[in-house]
């Protein structure tokens, strides 16, 4: 009992605050739930980012899904990459049992069913209001890093997006990209030598290469017009609750190069508008990422890079990211040492490469002299994880085993009709389900190389005309020509012959040695 009541009191002493907080569940050791010991997260520290682990089937996705309701219930707007598609039941209300009964006895909180406001994003065929970008608002730097391109490459590309500003020709989707990479090594080739430089055809060609596996992955339905808009995740209801918006991404999972141009492009966006605000009393939004090795697997060392930069700075702009994997392992290490939260699930050691893992995983987490992490992290059960946060300061918080409070919102996926419902009530579906394709590069450049064509076209016809005339000077077409030259020469040269002939010395030569013999000429 000393020993428990000792864990009681180091726990609430780490875990109370005097601002506003989630309580994420209770503390327990050997094993059981203690009363009054409840494991809290403040707003406060939650733009510091975080990451949620465990093997498949421990509760990760649920403990996101806790964590999404409260930030909401707490007026903070969310968005989430729902790779799975297990996250629309947010939306209704969950019903309770009597496993949730046991579960919040133990913690010592009532339970509560309750829906939230949802909205419904896409980037392909899955329903929702279509997020896009154009590829202007890449900019060459970012746009060249999602193509993995090199130096040489980049610096075409930076060639292609100069010429397009200085002839304001709008690059909103891939073929208007492709149009003027086309263009500058082809009927515009002399214009861009004279005024930009030479361009390598085997550089515009491996641009071109890339672009097709770009395109293979789908981004052509996300590259053009709406752009998206990221005031439209910062949206609350009347009653003040934040709108959770769930990017539904089940037909991407196989596609993660879309998946990083999208986050790449929504933390650089996110970056540049929002306004610096610290450590405010609660984030301004927060960005959940299921499975987030699909980001980083793929993603190329300067993609990674970038998303490494990104997240170190965000925390400025009141933004928290948080990732959803099944090992820590999946997040690089630049990225993993910015985490503030770590919510860990058990981790099931099969080989010795997983028990190298889970002792590498403990070593995330701060010494405790009530538990053995390395073990322990095995023996976690189903919706219990260790929890180590970050206090008002900025601190460590002490590591505690938690058993985790039930969602509010139903465990499970909506129904069709019930997706569609909340698709139907959303205000920002007709705004981005609008596909625009107004005049631009594409549209332009090609107008340019038909005229350039019709011009080729009447030069040519000039030329013929002109030769046709000079021709003609001589009265008759030059092959009326050639033929009464040769019809002229032949008649001479039976004239010549008929007249050799009445001399006797025409013919062949053996008809003259006759004609001579026969005169007695030798």
């Amino acid at each position: 009992m000393e020993k428990n009541q000792k864990f009681i009191n180091h726990i609430n002493k780490g875990y109370t605050f005097k601002g506003d907080s989630i309580t994420l569940g209770g503390g327990m050791i050997d094993g059981l739930c203690q009363p009054d010991c409840l494991i809290k997260i403040p707003l406060k520290t939650l733009n510091r980012h975080g990451l949620i682990a465990g093997a498949t089937g421990t509760g990760k996705t649920k403990t996101l899904q806790v964590l999404a309701e409260n930030l909401s219930d707490k007026g903070v707007p969310v968005l989430l990459m729902d790779i799975k598609g297990d996250l629309s039941g947010l939306a209704q209300p969950g019903s309770n049992n009597k496993h949730i009964e046991k579960r919040h006895g133990e913690i010592g909180i009532p339970w509560q069913e309750k829906g939230f406001p949802l909205e419904f994003l896409s980037l392909s065929k899955e329903r929702g209001a279509k997020l896009r970008a154009t590829v202007s608002e890449f900019g060459p730097v970012l746009f060249s890093k999602i193509l993995e391109l090199n130096d040489t490459q980049t610096g075409v590309v930076s060639l292609v997006f100069k010429y397009c500003d200085d002839n304001s020709l709008p690059l909103l989707d891939l073929k208007d990209f492709r149009k003027a990479v086309q263009y500058i090594t082809g009927v515009g080739k002399e214009e861009i030598e004279q005024n930009y430089g030479r361009v390598s055809t085997a550089s515009t060609g491996a641009i071109l290469r890339k672009m097709i596996e770009l395109e293979q992955q789908g981004a052509d339905k996300f590259f053009g017009e709406k752009s998206f808009e990221v005031s439209d995740f910062l949206r609350k209801t009347k009653g003040g609750k934040g709108t959770i918006s769930a990017l539904r991404l089940t037909d991407l999972q196989d596609r993660p190069k879309l998946f990083s141009t999208f986050m790449l492009c929504l933390l650089a966006e996110v970056y540049s508008t929002f306004e610096e605000q610290g450590d405010a009393d609660k984030p301004k939004l927060v960005i959940f990422i299921d499975e987030a090795h699909l980001m980083f697997n793929e993603a190329s060392k300067a993609l990674l890079s970038q998303i490494e930069t990104i997240v170190k700075l965000i925390r400025s702009k009141g933004v928290g990211i948080y990732f959803c994997t099944q090992s820590p392992r999946d997040i690089p290490d630049a990225v993993l040492s910015q985490l503030g939260l770590k919510v860990q699930h058990a981790l099931r050691a099969f080989t010795a490469k997983d028990r190298k893992a889970i002792k590498l995983a403990a070593e995330n987490y701060p010494i405790s002299k009530f538990y053995d992490t390395n073990k322990l992290i095995t023996e976690l059960g189903i919706g219990e994880a260790l929890v180590s946060a970050l206090d008002e300061k900025g601190r460590p918080t002490p590591l505690a085993a938690t058993l985790m409070r039930a969602p509010m919102s139903r465990m499970d996926v909506l129904t069709r009709s019930e997706i569609m419902d909340v698709i139907d009530a959303s205000s920002i579906h007709e705004k981005y389900n609008e596909r625009i394709d107004r005049q631009s590069a594409h549209e332009i450049l090609t107008g340019k190389i038909e005229h350039r064509k019709k011009e080729l076209e009447l030069l040519e016809k000039e030329k013929a005309s002109k030769k046709s005339s000079r021709s003609g000077s001589g009265s008759k077409p030059l092959i009326d020509r050639t033929v009464t030259r040769q019809i002229g020469r032949t008649l001479a040269r039976e004239f010549a012959r008929g007249i050799l002939g009445v001399l006797g010395i025409g013919g062949t030569t053996r008809r003259r040695k006759k004609s001579y013999k026969s005169k007695g000429w030798f």
